[in-house]
């Protein structure tokens, strides 16, 4: 079992809401003659200074919410037992709270250490979802080709996920936006890429749930503002979390396009002070958007000149 650790301060403490795959885990290095369909999204190659530059921001990252001075959400596709798995074998910080399974699941640390999963979120999904569930909707999908279903823990009752293959994301992705609209069925496509098996993921989930919407909700019965919330996130999943008003700091390993779609949507918003593109990789581009948008100080180079945004004053 995990252990529990100090309890923090009562001071309000900035919030780093974060993905888990690409995002907080350090990517591990990569040698020179591995093939591009194994590097991160961006391309990027992962040396060892780049490997050192992310387990450093992971300490770092450690030490604030050890002090007290920064609390940590994770909000990741992993289920449960995924995400306590990875914390154990990366080291990661361990969270009072998590939202999994793409916003589907939220749950609580108890003080002995274990999970539990909040009820009252459960109920509030049911009401959005009405009487459709994830294992009726793959009856109306499920004759499309190139999909294949993910293992059980995978699944939920409002989510149902597949993998793809990675070249044809985009296409599956929209032969379903397009199934699901002509059967009206009242579910979305969240798609994005796996950034170290390179599969493709696709999720299909109930109109009006992703991880934005579970951070508001989470945030709100917290009685967290807005403002306080920094959200870090590298992947096709995390688009509504990084469009959704909160600070947000996309890292470097993240593919281009959606990095354009990002930065589109807040110069579109007028919110372009509220984004920041990250040059370092995983972990260290987490710290680097930190770095930018509370002042702490950078972790070795992995800081460079802002993309045209300022901190919120």
């Amino acid at each position: 079992m995990v252990e529990t650790r100090t309890a923090r301060s009562s001071i309000m403490a900035p919030i780093l809401a974060t993905d888990l795959d690409g995002t907080l885990i350090p990517l591990p290095p990569q040698e020179p003659s591995e093939t591009p369909e194994n590097t991160v999204n961006s391309g990027h190659p992962i040396g060892e200074e780049s490997s050192r530059l992310q387990r450093s921001a992971l300490r770092r990252l450690q030490q604030l919410v050890d002090a007290g001075s920064l609390e940590i959400l994770f909000v990741t596709g992993r289920h449960l037992a995924s995400i306590l798995e990875v914390i154990r074998r990366e080291s990661l910080p361990v969270p009072d709270w998590i939202i999994g399974d793409v916003g589907t699941t939220v749950l609580q640390r108890r003080p002995d250490g274990a999970y539990r999963v909040m009820e009252a979120y459960v109920n509030h999904l049911d009401r959005i979802a009405g009487d459709l569930r994830a294992a009726e909707v793959r009856c109306e999908v499920d004759d499309l080709d190139g999909l294949v279903l993910q293992e059980s823990e995978k699944q939920g009752l409002h989510k149902l996920s597949f993998y793809c293959d990675a070249g044809e994301v985009e296409r599956l992705g929209e032969d379903l936006r397009r199934r699901l609209v002509e059967r009206s069925v009242r579910y979305r496509v969240v798609a994005s890429i796996d950034p170290f098996t390179n599969d493709g993921l696709i999720d299909l989930l109930p109109i009006g749930v992703d991880k934005a919407a579970a951070i508001r909700w989470w945030a709100e019965r917290q009685g967290h503002p807005a403002e306080t919330i920094i959200f870090a996130g590298d992947s096709g999943n995390d688009f509504a979390a990084l469009t959704a008003g909160y600070r947000a700091v996309l890292v470097g390993n993240a593919d281009p396009a959606l990095a354009e779609r990002v930065r589109r949507h807040h110069d579109s918003a007028g919110t372009s002070d509220r984004f920041y593109h990250a040059s370092g990789l995983a972990t260290a581009g987490v710290w680097e958007g930190l770095s930018h948008f509370t002042g702490i100080e950078p972790v070795g180079d992995s800081q460079v000149e802002p993309v045209g945004t300022k901190p919120l004053s």
